[in-house]
């Protein structure tokens, strides 16, 4: 009933012989159903009112609420009568002192010791497995090899050490290039004395930088730098064949165009030794699938931090070789310069290949030489520390990220943090088998006085 509706003061007798209804029935037979009913300047006469205040209504109170209410009770009981008697209601209240019990506030007290709690390791089964990818050949297997590199066969989430620890261990390709290219000083200062000659760059990454594999790198057949033909460019990759024994990844230059023709002439060259050629794109992908299926070599599938373009790829590669060929590199962003996304995209696809995904169930490959990309890294900047340390940390750290992501195989460059990446390999391996007493309690540790 509004008020600019009615202005005039009214009175309404209400009465009922249904206890039940009370006051409801005869306002719902005036008004009929209203979910909310507004009385102005209305006068409701009751012979008696009577408020209880259920047992246990102040549960939910603090023990300083129940503290205070029970020092200051005849004050809230006085103030409680004064305030309904304005209202016009007569009533009687309980005088005297109260009885309710006045809660000790307990003093907090410093624990002596933390909480003892059990540990449960999330376990889940797993339908899917990466597929094991073998990098080089023996020449009991029609190679020339000393070794071969087998990656993969994982289970589990990246180092689900409690369920399904990695069955072979990431390894980290070193970069060797066909020409003497611009390099940050940091990393220019270890290989200034051969980056005339791949040869002994290849052999000073595997004998003294402890390089597992090499990535060679045919840069010079760009046409915007040398131009060096096909033909011309597999001089180099044979002596390199020659130099070290190990693994290689075979690169070219970027070019579409030219990098068809390298890459397959690339894998006739190198025919029987299981190279990895690097990359079929979305933009130039048959001619190296045909290739790696002519001389049976193996494809890096490289898209752009795109799920469904690896998803793509894969497939088109899948109907020239089998999936023993393919190892997938979703493209490395540098620290600093969307990491956070390239690592996203290769825990997604790590995640999606052991759920079941068939298109996803291969190695990882991450280009962590794209760290050095990030300016931060090599820039004369004093007050980011100096470049020699910056620099192989900005890499290592890069690294560090993808490996948590699940990467399987690192291409970097600098020689500090290619044996950072070794070091935390080494120490995360070791941690399978090792018992709980072994670790420190690093709750137990003391501060620095200093």
């Amino acid at each position: 009933m509004s008020p600019e509706k009615n202005k005039e003061k009214s009175e309404l007798t209400v009465s009922t012989d249904n206890p039940e209804l009370g006051i409801l029935g005869p306002l719902e037979a005036l008004f009929g159903k209203f979910e909310e009913l507004e009385l102005v300047d209305m006068t409701i006469d009751v012979d008696e009112l009577e408020v209880t205040v259920p047992p246990g209504a102040g549960a939910g109170m603090s023990d300083q609420a129940r503290q205070f209410l029970a020092q200051n009770a005849i004050a809230v009981q006085q103030f409680a009568q004064q305030m309904l008697a304005a209202l016009g209601m007569q009533v009687q209240l309980p005088t005297g002192q109260s009885t309710m019990p006045i809660p000790a506030i307990p003093v907090p007290t410093r624990p002596a010791e933390l909480l003892k709690a059990r540990f449960k390791a999330p376990l889940t089964e797993y339908s899917g497995q990466i597929r094991e990818i073998t990098l080089g050949a023996t020449k009991g297997n029609g190679g020339s090899r000393s070794k071969t590199i087998t990656v993969g066969g994982h289970k589990g989430p990246a180092w689900n050490l409690f369920q399904a620890p990695p069955k072979h261990p990431p390894v980290v390709a070193a970069d060797v290039f066909d020409m003497r290219i611009k390099l940050a000083k940091a990393v220019r200062m270890h290989y200034d004395d051969v980056m005339d000659d791949p040869a002994e760059w290849a052999r000073l990454v595997i004998d003294k930088f402890g390089a597992d594999l090499i990535t060679y790198h045919m840069i010079s057949t760009d046409p915007l730098l040398k131009d060096t033909s096909a033909k011309e460019a597999m001089k180099g990759l044979e002596n390199v064949l020659q130099a070290v024994k190990v693994p290689i990844i075979v690169g070219a230059s970027g070019d579409p165009a030219r990098d068809a023709e390298v890459l397959s002439l690339a894998a006739e060259v190198a025919e029987g030794e299981r190279v990895l050629l690097a990359s079929a794109t979305v933009d130039m992908w048959e001619p190296v699938a045909k290739a790696a299926k002519a001389h049976d070599q193996l494809v890096l599938s490289w898209t752009s931090i795109d799920i469904n373009q690896q998803k793509e790829l894969n497939r088109r590669l899948l109907d020239y070789i089998t999936p023993d060929q393919i190892i997938i590199d979703p493209t490395t962003a540098a620290l600093g310069y969307g990491a956070e996304y390239s690592f996203t995209i290769m825990e997604r696809m790590r995640l999606a290949g052991i759920i079941g995904d068939e298109e996803l169930q291969f190695p990882l490959s991450s280009g962590t030489t794209n760290a050095w990309a990030a300016r931060e890294a090599w820039m004369k900047r004093p007050e980011l520390g100096p470049r020699e340390l910056r620099g192989p940390i900005w890499e290592s750290t890069t690294a560090l990220m993808f490996l948590l992501a699940g990467v399987d195989v690192f291409m970097m460059m600098h020689p500090a943090a290619i044996k950072t990446v070794h070091d935390l390999i080494s120490w995360l391996s070791t941690r399978i088998d090792r018992k709980r007493e072994d670790f420190v309690d690093w709750t137990k540790l003391a501060l620095p006085t200093n």
